[in-house]
């Protein structure tokens, strides 16, 4: 603690500090500066590959590394596909290969093959001459610029819209140095080609001045966005440099150094809300930290992150940092602020010393207690060793003691923080968070990284030291080791399935049908039937099972279930999968979906419920489907006689004698009228076909057309017999003929008239439609009525009424 101070180097106001994360051992076999080299941000892993384009050809194939920050091989494979230009890391910690012919290749941390996609014909025509990955919210993009001097970028790989940028006019020679820029959610290019700056949008290429740059500046070497891309510098062969915004209208300052040749990296190191401007600026020998003071600090790869920077080397991972405001006033050197002065109470009281008690009476004294308390909380999340942690924690524990109604929740979180963050700092986890880090990736994503390294005893440890609820932590953490387990396949179906059920149990939240599915995927098809049985949900089961075309088991499920819905789901897909015979052998084992599918066929598909009664020689119901098809009015009288028949062949099948004499009759009379008509068609030449309309139709042609009306009442019984049974129901809608209930009771009359012995038939079914119209009123009463008012107006004689029936 004496010395804690000692590698603070002061730049302008602020401080900065520079310390070792991890020690690294990894026993590289090429030089960093012979490899391709990508580190992922918020303490991601490392990427190595051996850089062809450096070297010259050579028949030995390059090695893709994945290590952890802290040196630990993750995995390794031999590269097999083309050639490399540049590797990068997604958002979610996929690796990023991109290959020379625009070609990308998707890798997870084991090096396990995902997917790839390409940057179109023109960039794999023209070839990548240099490539770049950026970040926005939550997506990953890539830009391309070609050997023909163009640029093609994508803002997100995961919904593919390629756009090709808008070339600069006049110029032949390669960009010295460009950057990806986002204004307005609108990517740009910044490019440097020389002494110019141009900025490409979607549709122009604009020729960019820098505001308030000095007339020293000459051509630009290197330029450098921040990690929130809301910052930018830029570097000149003369040593100068210019800072500023990423929108290139506002200057924050500038800086000139000794050293006038290209660096080899630029990095950003900046605090989140800080006022100050820092970027470290990396040659061979020379590590040369920028700022607004007219001195740099002089001290590999660098890593820009959120709130510093990380440089890694041969052997050792740093990070460089600003000093945080509380850090600074607790421990530089003669600080009288709150928080220094509580630290040294603290101290003091372990030894026991009267001290303590003046400096706590000095802090107490300027209301200055609670600020103390706070200062000392917030500087333990600043740091990394766990020594000056807990001596500030000691010290903020110390003072909230005599904090009058002091809330401890601050306290609580920081504890709770702090041993989250030692436990992934640890060298074989390998994750060197800070805690500004920490709080802007949270502990969901936390968890899903450690989950993503397979470490899953550690992510369930956390997620019940939190206590973090069971679908956010615990469950979610156990359905991805039980979804790794089903990879495993050194172990038999049986023993995974048991074991993952006695790890998952009823675990809220968990999804048995997400883990089988994904056991399908590894086509591990038994597996994932076994683990389905403990499903507990039907519609969940059901799907997967139609995947694996395990038919017969989810129909089993569905009809299980009770949910006719996935019954019916079940059956429409057997039926397109299934050749006809098959189908339909399968429902004679299932009858509730046979039956379910016979009442979908009767109001669907008529045609096919005929060949289920055929296949099951059901000849009552074939005869009672042929008589429902005799109704239709698509028929021709022709058709209806022939489907009589047909139904009077099928009752007499099924030993159904009435039935079977009804559909003989029935096609006998509709014959005989058939016949008759045909006759009267000639000798009337009346055009309309009474046969091929609807009884209330045929009713209302015979009252309004005089020769009908004759040929009625001379044709034989059939045809009589045959309009006497059907104009019940059709009497029953006359209502709908005329709009006065007048005019209905006057074609009654008519009707009656010459109707004559068929209306005792008749009478009840319009005595009721009667009785409907005139409110209730009597029928004879009714009649006795409307008859006077006809004769007083000289209408038809009243006709004798008829007897009710």
């Amino acid at each position: 603690m004496e010395f804690y101070t000692a590698d603070w180097y002061p730049l302008g106001t602020a401080y900065y500090r520079k310390f070792d994360l991890y020690r690294m051992e990894w026993n590289l076999k090429e030089d960093l500066k012979d490899c391709l080299v990508a580190v992922g941000p918020y303490g991601g892993s490392i990427a190595l590959m051996r850089n062809l384009s450096k070297e010259k050809p050579s028949s030995s194939r390059p090695v893709l590394e994945i290590y952890s920050a802290s040196g630990v091989l993750l995995s390794s494979i031999l590269w097999k596909s083309g050639q490399v230009v540049h590797l990068g890391w997604t958002v979610t910690e996929d690796l990023l290969c991109i290959q020379d012919d625009g070609t990308v290749l998707i890798y997870d941390i084991f090096c396990e093959f995902k997917r790839h996609f390409s940057m179109g014909n023109e960039v794999k025509q023209n070839q990548v001459l240099e490539a770049k990955v950026f970040h926005s919210e939550y997506r990953t993009g890539i830009a391309i610029l070609t050997s023909a001097l163009t640029f093609t970028l994508t803002s997100n790989i995961d919904e593919l819209k390629l756009r090709r940028m808008p070339e600069i006019s006049g110029s032949k020679i390669p960009p010295t140095c460009w950057a990806v820029l986002f204004q307005d959610r609108v990517t740009l290019v910044l490019v440097a080609v020389d002494k110019d700056l141009y900025l490409l949008d979607n549709t122009t290429c604009s020729v960019l001045t820098l505001p308030g740059i000095s007339p020293m500046a000459g051509a630009y070497l290197q330029m450098s966005v921040s990690f929130n891309y809301k910052h930018i510098a830029l570097f000149t062969d003369t040593g100068y440099m210019w800072f500023g915004k990423s929108s290139l209208k506002e200057k924050l300052c500038e800086f000139i150094s000794d050293n006038r040749t290209a660096p080899k990296q630029m990095a950003w190191c900046i605090r989140p809300h800080s006022k100050h401007v820092a970027v470290a600026v990396m040659w061979d020998s020379l590590l040369l930290v920028a700022g607004k003071a007219k001195e740099g600090i002089s001290t590999s790869i660098m890593v820009p992150e959120l709130d510093g920077v990380r440089i890694l080397s041969q052997s050792a991972h740093e990070f460089l940092h600003e000093i945080p405001r509380a850090t600074e006033e607790i421990f530089k050197i003669a600080s009288m602020a709150p928080g220094a002065l509580l630290l040294v109470a603290q101290k003091e009281y372990e030894k026991e010393s009267q001290k303590s008690d003046d400096y706590l009476r000095e802090i107490k004294d300027q209301n200055l207690l609670s600020i103390a308390v706070e200062k000392c909380i917030e500087a333990a999340g600043y740091e990394h060793a766990p020594e000056i942690q807990k001596s500030l924690l000691r010290a903020a524990s110390f003072g909230k003691c005599f904090v009058d109604k002091y809330c401890p929740t601050d306290f609580v979180t920081m504890c709770h923080d702090l041993r989250v963050l030692n436990a992934i700092h640890d060298y074989q986890i390998g994750i060197p968070l800070s805690i500004t880090q920490y709080k802007q990736l949270t502990v969901q994503v936390l968890l899903d990284r450690l989950v993503l390294r397979r470490l899953y005893p550690l992510a369930v440890k956390i997620c019940k030291y939190l206590k973090l609820s069971d679908f956010q932590g615990v469950s979610r953490v156990l359905a991805h080791w039980a979804c790794y387990k089903v990879q495993q396949k050194e172990k038999s179906d049986e023993e995974v399935a048991q074991a993952i059920n006695q790890k998952l149990g009823d675990t809220p939240g968990i999804s048995y049908s997400e883990i089988a599915s994904k056991a399908c995927d590894c086509g591990r098809t038994e597996l994932a039937i076994k683990l389905l049985e403990y499903e507990p949900k039907s519609e969940d089961q059901v799907p997967l099972l139609l995947k694996m075309k395990r038919c017969n088991l989810a129909l089993s499920k569905a009809i299980e279930s009770g949910d006719t819905d996935l019954v019916y789901t079940v059956v429409s897909y057997m039926k397109h999968e299934f050749n006809r015979g098959d189908f339909f052998m399968t429902l004679q084992n299932h009858p509730i979906a046979l039956s379910l599918y016979r009442q979908f066929c009767k109001h669907q598909e008529p045609e096919t419920l005929k060949d289920l009664y055929n296949q099951d020689d059901n000849h009552q119901e074939l005869g009672n489907y042929f008589v429902r098809s005799s109704f239709s009015s698509e028929k021709s009288v022709e058709g209806r006689v022939a489907e009589l028949q047909n139904a009077a062949d099928e009752y007499n099948k099924a030993k159904n004698e009435l039935a079977a004499k009804f559909a003989d009759n029935s096609s006998l009379i509709l014959t005989q009228t058939l016949k008759e008509w045909k006759t009267i068609k000639n000798h009337l030449n009346i055009d309309n076909k009474i046969y091929d309309k609807t009884s209330m139709e045929s009713l209302e042609l015979i009252m309004t057309d005089i020769k009908l009306k004759n040929w009625y009442r001379n044709s034989n019984y059939a045809v009589k017999d045959l309009y006497s049974k059907y104009q019940i129901k059709s009497f029953e809608k006359l209502k709908n003929i005329f709009d006065l209930p007048a005019r209905e009771v006057f074609n009654y009359l008519r009707i009656k008239s010459f109707l004559g012995e068929h209306m005792p038939v008749l009478e009840g079914s319009l005595g009721k439609l009667l009785t409907k119209i005139f409110s209730g009123l009597e029928i004879k009463k009714v009649l006795s009525v409307v008859a006077e008012l006809i004769r007083l107006k000289g209408g038809p004689d009243t006709p004798k009424a008829g007897k009710k029936t």
